[in-house]
């Protein structure tokens, strides 16, 4: 029997097999025994209808290409059986193209020869690998992977002891007539620390290595990769940022830029869709961002520079933070190189410490385990959708259909948001639908391959029983589907991934199940399909409403709703206790509600479970500036703090957590409304506010902090702030002989209002304090007191008149 060894997918790839004009699959693997490489010979495969079998036949033979037809048990979405039309890779896009010519459809053209091999065999993140394991001969050099031989792979889990390695470069930063230069290179690991930098060989400086020019410093990069051997290599935005320079230099020093694992040379495209997006392939080896991979873990900062993250997990900063950080660099490059060494392993160390708090290494291992993407392939999520439906699909005897083959004639609507009750509140209940749009589609069949069953039935006329009514006209069999099934086999894995206490595994999960909706509900995706897409949406309204019904009829007040919560003010005064009882008892009631009406009505069980969140003790929900309606997705409350049992303000959508506003107004607003709510002294408070600013005692909090979303040339009429500012700073920096920031693309801008209107920090100026009184201070201020019959103009009187 031959060995079996566990393995982590860590790369795959494609090519063209010179020797038999084939398509070979590679695929690399982490072991207990270290790296392990299998190959695979396998041909690129998609569906026509099987009336077009002899024609298909025909053009092959004409042409003359290695195409071989056959038919298959399987149908298209319009019933159709179907062939499979197998070949080498090379020629799929071009026998689309002449397929097409003659009106034949080929579907599942543009799914990944990789991607199909494993999902077809249920092979997610890690698999078993059965063969015979051998080293790769190198030409007598030393081999740091093997092979299996005979290679068949089997589903397994499996999580891996991965080694890896912090990466961070240091450079000049560009300016006018000058070649960007790249100073020095640090590497950070438990085991090993350490930075090449260009310099004097002749001197000596702790702990770092000192080379000649850039060449040499390229070549160590390569030498230290092969010889520490690392599976994968982190970084903040290092593929962006790190290696789209590293490569750049490789092509100026006509060096190959051989990271492989087998010595090959690292491959490298950019996105059509977006130019400024590269994607990059080393054969055994991944490189993960920092940056990509918290957004996909679903975490949010005000921002994602190092510097902030580093903050938030660890307390600790970068060593450098003035405004001029690449002069600071170039300085110390001339003057003190171990001080810049000292700064650039620093920035490994913190990127090391940010994985390894965050959890990153475990959230990429189970996000492969899920999805099947390798742990480089940040978003993703169609594909990630197809990896896990696609092969289910299969089963059930359907090819899936190409994108724009759906029903596109009426638009989904998004989440249900309903008109806000504006006002100060005591004691009001968030009430929770849990997971409500995959609950949504497990409780009413909505599937792909349920939608055309559905049709189909209806149009026949028989088993009407077995349908269920979506939503423009859509309808779905009850049995004959595959989503809410996996919907299913998700939500039992999730509860088995919290009771194990595996967070990670657990948010994998919730992000998976999550994006189903979007993905149905995306272009982008091959079952798009409005017909799908509003069954949810417009079935969450429907439930919100109907909930919201349900719960006035208990003699409680809804006075708002938003997608999957309702707000309930009980309007009566209770104890901490008595409101959690309430909402108990009013969840339990509700949950109990929908289980008999959705069996009465459609004959189907419900998944719908409403949970009971949250109990402010004090709520506000403003109005529209302006106006007397309600705003939306805008509130502050004060909780208990569960640890503690202290109170503490939320806020959600107000200028306390929105980053477009300045840190004086979301300071002042949640002190503010802090005070209103414990009904704590407030009006003093308030004019000494706003005489410190004047006094010029808040300046440090009076920044704006915007981003350009397009090329400063694109901001020609109607101006922006921001964009004035940036405009000014371009100026600023041609004085200094700099290159212009903001030139081909958009990007970020600090900037203060002045008595000249917007200036970037670079520039010092006279500040309008006026502006933030009128601007941050009155706006915050008069939301909340237009419901305690206060005016910020009366409140701060003298010092109002001082400007």
């Amino acid at each position: 029997m031959k060995p079996m060894v566990p393995g982590f997918l860590l790369t795959s790839s494609w090519e063209e097999n010179p020797t038999d004009g084939g398509t070979q699959l590679t695929f690399w693997w982490k072991t207990a025994q270290g790296a392990v490489r299998t190959v695979f010979p396998q041909p690129a495969i998609c569906f026509i209808d099987q009336r077009f079998y002899d024609k298909a036949q025909s053009i092959a033979v004409t042409l003359g290409w290695p195409v071989r037809v056959e038919k298959v048990a399987l149908q298209s979405f319009d019933f159709e059986p179907a062939c499979a039309c197998y070949m080498p890779h090379e020629y799929v896009y071009r026998w689309r193209d002449v397929l097409a010519e003659q009106d034949i459809i080929c579907r599942e053209v543009d799914i990944r020869p990789t991607d199909r091999y494993l999902m077809e065999r249920f092979i997610y993140g890690a698999a078993e690998l059965h063969g015979s394991l051998q080293s790769a001969d190198e030409d007598g050099a030393e081999c740091r992977y093997q092979s299996v031989t005979a290679a068949r792979l089997r589903p397994a889990r499996y999580c891996p002891s991965l080694k890896a390695l912090s990466i961070d470069i240091e450079t000049s930063f560009p300016k006018q007539g000058k070649p960007d230069q790249l100073f020095s290179i640090g590497f950070y690991a438990e085991d090993y620390q350490h930075v090449v930098m260009v310099g004097d060989t002749q001197q000596s400086i702790d702990g770092v290595e000192l080379v000649d020019d850039e060449i040499s410093l390229l070549q160590r990069f390569l030498d230290i990769i092969q010889d520490y051997d690392p599976d994968v290599m982190i970084g903040w935005n290092v593929v962006q940022f790190d290696f789209a320079f590293l490569r750049r230099k490789f092509l100026q020093h006509k060096i190959p830029f051989t990271l492989g694992r087998d010595s090959s040379v690292l491959s490298w495209r950019q996105s059509k869709m977006n130019k400024e997006r590269v994607f990059m392939h080393i054969a055994g080896r991944v490189v993960l961002d920092g940056i990509d991979l918290l957004k996909n873990a679903t975490y949010q900062f005000e921002s994602f520079a190092l510097d902030a993250v580093a903050e938030h997990f660890l307390g600790d900063r970068k060593l450098l933070h003035g405004d001029d950080r690449g002069g600071d660099i170039e300085h110390l490059f001339l003057h003190d190189k171990a001080a810049l060494a000292d700064y650039n392993l620093k920035d490994c160390e913190l990127v090391w410490r940010i994985f390894l708090k965050a959890d990153l290494y475990n959230f990429a291992i189970e996000r492969s385990h899920m999805t099947g993407l390798t742990m480089d392939r940040m978003g993703g999520s169609v594909a990630a959708f197809e990896n896990l439906y696609l092969p289910r699909l299969h089963r059930q005897g359907f090819v899936a259909p190409n994108i724009e083959e759906g029903y596109h004639a009426q638009k989904s609507p998004g989440g249900y948001v309903m008109d806000s009750r504006p006002g100060l509140f005591e004691h009001v209940l968030v009430l929770d639908f849990k997971s409500l749009y995959p609950s949504i589609i497990r409780t009413f069949k909505i599937d792909p391959m349920g939608l055309v069953e559905g049709v189909k039935v209806r149009t026949e006329k028989e088993e009407q029983d077995n349908l269920v009514p979506g939503f423009f006209d859509g309808v779905f069999h009850k049995s004959k589907n595959v989503l809410p099934d996996l919907i299913r086999q998700l939500g039992e894995w999730r509860e088995q991934a919290k009771q194990q206490h595996n967070q990670a595994l657990s948010q994998t999960i919730k992000v998976i199940m999550a994006s189903c909706y979007g993905v149905l509900g995306s272009e982008g995706c091959r079952f798009y399909d409005t017909r799908l897409s509003s069954s949810i949406t417009k079935r969450g309204h429907q439930i919100i409403q109907q909930s919201s019904d349900w719960i006035e009829q208990q003699g409680y007040d809804v006075i708002y709703g938003d997608t999957d919560s309702v707000f309930v003010w009980l309007k009566q005064s209770v104890s901490d206790q008595q409101a959690d009882d309430i909402g108990k008892r009013l969840v339990t009631g509700l949950n109990q509600w929908w289980q008999t009406r959705l069996q009465q009505e459609f004959g189907i069980e419900s998944y719908l479970e409403m949970e009971y969140e949250t109990h402010y003790r004090r709520f506000f929900m403003p109005s529209i500036r302006g106006e007397e309606t309600g705003s939306k997705k805008r509130y502050a409350g004060l909780v208990k703090n569960t640890q503690t049992a202290e109170p503490e303000m939320v806020f959600k959508g107000l200028e306390a957590v929105r980053t477009d506003w300045t840190p004086l107004a979301r300071n002042f607003q949640k002190e503010l409304y802090r005070r209103v709510f414990l009904n704590q002294p407030y009006r003093d408070w308030v004019k000494q506010q706003v005489q410190a600013l004047l006094l010029g005692q808040l300046d440090d909090q009076l920044i704006y902090r915007k981003r350009l979303r397009r090329p400063l040339s694109a901001y020609q009429k109607n101006i922006p702030p921001h964009a004035q500012a940036a405009a000014k700073l371009e100026q600023w920096r041609k004085l200094q002989g700099l290159l212009p920031r903001f030139a081909d693309r958009g990007g970020w801008i600090e900037y203060r209002i002045g008595q000249a209107g917007a200036q970037p920090l670079e520039i010092t100026q006279a500040i309008d304090y006026s502006h933030y009184v009128e601007k941050q201070l009155m706006p915050v201020a008069d939301a909340i007191f237009h419901f305690t019959g206060e005016s910020f103009s009366e409140m701060a009187g003298q010092q109002m008149a001082l400007f």
